[in-house]
Parts: C-alpha cells; sequence; structure tokens
C-alpha cells in the first residue's frame, strides 16, 4: 500500500489494544510503507488520548522517533487554507486536526487518509469537490 495521511483513531486504535479498532489497525499498519504522514494535530491528539492507557502517550512520540510517523505538515505556511476548511465545515464539526488532514489530502492528492471517523471524511471534500480516498475500517 502506497504511503498514507493519518489520522488520530487509527494511531490510537493501532497503540491500545482494547480500543475497538485495535486488530483492523494493527493488520493495515502491517500492509503501510512508512512513513505515515501526519501533522501534529493528530500527534497531540493521539498522545491525549493514550495518557490513561500503559505508557501513556509515549508510544506515539517513539512511533515519531523510529520514523513510522513523519509531521510534515506546515500549519503557518497553510493556515489561511485551514481556516477556510474550518469555516466551511463548521456545522460538521471538523476539528483543527481534520482540516489539517483534509489540506495535506490536497497537497498529496495520491496519499489516502486513514482514518476510523468515515463518517466526517466522507462528508469532507478536498478542492471543494473532491471525495478523499480513504483507508477505513470495515462498516459494523
Amino acid at each position: 500500500m502506497k504511503v498514507v495521511l493519518a489520522d488520530t483513531g487509527p494511531i490510537v486504535a493501532y497503540l491500545n489494544g482494547r480500543d475497538r479498532y485495535h486488530a483492523w489497525a494493527v493488520a493495515v499498519f502491517k500492509q503501510l510503507r512508512p512513513p505515515l504522514l501526519t501533522c501534529e494535530a493528530v500527534l497531540s491528539e493521539a498522545v491525549f488520548l493514550l495518557r490513561s492507557a500503559p505508557g501513556g502517550g509515549d508510544p506515539v512520540l517513539d512511533l515519531v522517533r523510529r520514523g513510522v510517523l513523519r509531521a510534515t505538515f506546515d500549519l503557518q505556511g497553510e493556515v489561511t487554507a485551514v481556516s477556510r476548511l474550518l469555516q466551511r465545515y463548521g456545522s460538521v464539526p471538523m476539528d483543527l486536526a481534520d482540516a489539517c488532514l483534509v489540506r495535506m489530502s490536497e497537497l498529496h492528492p495520491r496519499h489516502r487518509v486513514i482514518t476510523v471517523d468515515r463518517r466526517d471524511f466522507r462528508v469532507y471534500r478536498r478542492n471543494k469537490r473532491e471525495a478523499i480516498p480513504l483507508v477505513c475500517p470495515p462498516d459494523r
């Protein structure tokens, strides 16, 4: 599988054996070619969500250290585009991490977004009208 843009959910699921998507995330991560590109907002969410898990957020940072995850997004340079996305999808609601990933999808059109948040990412559009290619757990 080609390089992907990583959302928070799959990272948390991969690292947390109690997550309902853990088995799916482990299987998918084995098929991915590192680095998985992401943004600092996703890393911040993942560290926060894993704060009560064994090891806390350190495993997220370890994935960064090892080059499995790479935060390549420059929010400073993309703040206008991200702000427009947040305004456009304010009713979804869209958070900063999702806005950054949608913008990253515009900048890296060959990469798919790996997410467990199928509902919102099926609403979001890159370049105002293009569906974002996704890697998601199967519908239940």
